[in-house]
């Protein structure tokens, strides 16, 4: 008799994060003594805002917050996400509708795992973050891709959601802007894919933690406040660590309608109890205070989108929209592959943008995220939040390496 598996099929069966493998791999290789450049990790390179740092010391030092607290959250949290919500997004929403998570991606799982039944489907629009199919799963759901290219501007259709729907859909999962491609919805696109989901019954997760960053005059448009047929069949997804640069903080949120947020509070007081009372202090400050850090962060940015997108551009092989939110770029390298290259080994046809990404890193040392955590093979993601002088070094040694494909 075969002895039973160590690891269970469900866990085993979750693919790697694959920006944080790529981000742990260039910081190994930097700890190494390699002079590596990471467009991996989507990261800001600022540091969290002095005034959020104070609240934080503020709270650390206050005995209250040594002991725990209610596993949804700070009651004065809740209450100041509420009045930045309706601040930012025109989305009218009670403190009870809200719930504190350990981060973003706590936020993402939990909204799965109290939504979806075991065969449900979530309609993914495609490229995706790494992490939605994967919590998908977890959660028992069935991811299915609908795939936009650069041709429509990674924008899916109303058109291809319908052809994907089937009796089995649940949720709709909308991101604008979006990771990894940086897309972003118009306000005419985000009201007719939500009324179409609500003509069809759908649920809509929406993560809206990057609404703060669009360039070009770019509106951002919460589909819960633009579609208001949608009702309480929408669970907004947010968090600090992208407006504020706070990723290593870990707060996030979901707001939905209340017997939805309180069936997801009882699991997380059995995953997770309550999100650090410091961390959750230094979200408050930060919520209920100023955008002036994310104006800041902003030209910064949208400076070295423009860099980076006129670079990438210039590489032949290379096709780049320009990405109108967020802080990534996604390029076509679709006319790379099979390619010859030359290297200190010899010369190598990389079949893949992961092995393209594999034989950058190796070769001219700056990681890349290839295509395939998100989505089909073919593509790369490029992170813009890192420095200007960094940024300039990396593109330099893609263009040179890159413009000797053969």
């Amino acid at each position: 008799m075969p002895a039973p598996a160590r690891i269970s099929q469900r866990i085993a069966s979750i693919a790697e994060s694959a920006t944080l493998a790529v981000d742990a791999k260039a910081k190994a290789l930097k700890a190494a003594g390699r002079p590596v450049i990471g467009f991996g990790a989507g990261e800001p390179d600022f540091p969290t805002p002095g005034y959020i740092v104070e609240a934080a010391i503020e709270a650390a030092r206050q005995p209250r917050f040594h002991r725990y607290s209610p596993a949804g959250g700070l009651p004065e949290l809740k209450q100041a996400i509420a009045a930045k919500t309706l601040r930012d997004s025109g989305y009218q929403a009670e403190p009870a509708q809200v719930l504190v998570t350990n981060g973003g991606k706590q936020a993402v799982y939990e909204s799965f795992a109290t939504l979806l039944d075991p065969g449900d489907e979530v309609l993914l629009p495609t490229p995706f973050w790494t992490t939605y199919p994967e919590a998908i799963r977890l959660a028992g759901g069935v991811p299915v891709e609908v795939f936009a290219g650069p041709e429509q501007g990674y924008l899916v259709t109303v058109d291809q959601l319908e052809a994907a729907l089937t009796e089995r859909t649940k949720i709709l999962l909308f991101v604008s802007p979006s990771n990894p491609t940086g897309a972003v919805y118009s306000p005419e696109q985000v009201r007719e894919i939500g009324q179409w989901a609500a003509a069809k019954g759908l649920w809509v997760v929406t993560d809206e933690i990057y609404e703060h960053l669009t360039y070009d005059g770019m509106p951002f448009t919460s589909i819960a406040t633009a579609v208001p047929e949608l009702g309480d069949k929408v669970v907004i997804l947010n968090g600090v660590a992208k407006t504020y640069a706070m990723t290593g903080w870990r707060v996030g949120w979901m707001i939905g309608p209340q017997d939805v947020i309180k069936a997801a509070t009882n699991l997380q007081s059995h995953a997770t109890s309550n999100v650090s009372n410091v961390s959750q202090m230094a979200a408050l400050a930060a919520v209920a205070g100023p955008l002036t850090a994310v104006d800041e962060m902003k030209v910064a940015f949208d400076r070295r989108r423009k860099a980076i997108v006129s670079a990438l551009n210039a590489i032949e092989g290379v096709d780049c929209p320009t990405p109108k939110g967020a802080f990534y770029a996604y390029a076509d390298v679709r006319a790379l592959l099979n390619k010859e290259f030359s290297t200190p080994n010899g010369t190598v046809r990389p079949a893949t943008s992961a092995e393209l990404a594999a034989l950058i890193l190796d070769t001219v040392e700056v990681a890349v995220v290839p295509g395939e955590a998100f989505g089909p093979s073919g593509y790369l993601r490029l992170s813009y939040a890192l420095g200007d002088e960094d940024l300039a070094t990396g593109v330099g040694r893609l263009q040179e390496f890159l413009g000797t494909a053969k």
